[in-house]
């Protein structure tokens, strides 16, 4: 399968180039400035907010993955995710796309996201709100848009690749998520899609 990530040279997208590249897909790590990528994998410059790029690479892979975040740059604005999310969105056309979500839209009870809740650490609310917004554009996107949004357990970070994980749709599946795990989990919807036009999200196994 064709698979074009941007972000994969993230902390995220890098393992889910890996993962991709690990099962035999075509993939094509695409970024602003070039730089240097996983092996098995193709380098491209594209900027996910230009559509004419974003409308060309969707032409020639059979899924599109946005490993993108909000800015984390104390300087930066994180609600231009929701823009680009947007961009991305109107430039596909019928190929599928794939975001890596947060996990701050997530229910901590129904009516309730866990960014909302008194302990969500303030530090990390602009980020989540911002991922929050880039959800409510896919939701809002037009039907024929193939989506689907994997948000992580509320933490994640590094961690074995166990290849197990268990799987929710809008409470947390878990506390925590290994990226790599993460990254499978990714792979896995994009070889055998079941979360067409919505949000998933997965977690460890209890230990």
């Amino acid at each position: 399968m064709r698979i074009a990530i941007y972000g994969g040279t993230g902390s995220v997208g890098s393992q889910v180039v890996a993962e991709a590249v690990r099962r035999g897909h075509q993939v094509t790590t695409l970024a602003r400035n070039e730089t240097p990528v996983a092996d098995g994998a193709t380098f491209a410059i594209g900027d996910a907010a230009d559509p004419d790029t974003t409308r060309t690479i969707a032409e020639t892979h059979d899924v599109v993955v946005s490993a993108l975040g909000p800015t984390r740059d104390p300087n930066g604005d994180p609600d231009t995710f929701a823009d680009v999310i947007a961009a991305i969105a109107g430039s596909v056309g019928s190929t599928r796309l794939i975001v890596v979500g947060g996990a701050g839209s997530l229910q901590a009870e129904p009516g309730l996201r866990l960014v909302d809740t008194p302990e969500f650490p303030e530090a990390y609310k602009p980020e989540a709100l911002a991922s929050a917004r880039g959800f409510a554009v896919l939701r809002a996107a037009d039907p024929s848009l193939d989506w689907t949004y994997l948000s992580p357990a509320p933490e994640m970070g590094p961690g074995e690749r166990t290849g197990k994980y268990l799987v929710a749709i809008d409470e947390p599946a878990g506390a925590c998520i290994t990226i790599a795990d993460y990254a499978v989990a990714l792979v896995d919807e994009i070889e055998n899609p079941q979360h067409r036009r919505q949000r998933f999200t997965v977690a460890n196994l209890a230990t």
